[in-house]
């Protein structure tokens, strides 16, 4: 995937933890949460041997599930 590809993916998969979780951010903050969330996804997946199909959907769901996890993560220490 090109760079292009991976700010989009980033966008979306952002947005997407952004309304699952809620809470504030803009589009910057969302691309960053989601590109985060796409080196967590894919982290979290390599360990757990966990492999979804190589396209934008796979990338999507391994970037979204990471984003998610970055952000309880994120929210967990800025409780503590």
């Amino acid at each position: 995937m090109g760079v292009i590809a991976w700010i989009v993916v980033g966008l979306i998969a952002g947005w997407m933890a952004h309304v699952i979780l809620g809470g504030r951010g803009g589009i910057f903050g969302n691309i960053a949460v989601g590109l985060v969330g796409a080196i967590v996804g894919g982290f979290l997946f390599e360990k757990l041997r966990l492999e979804v199909m190589p396209d934008f959907w796979g990338n999507l769901i391994t970037a979204t599930i990471g984003a998610i996890v970055f952000l309880l993560i994120w929210r967990a220490i800025q409780r503590a």
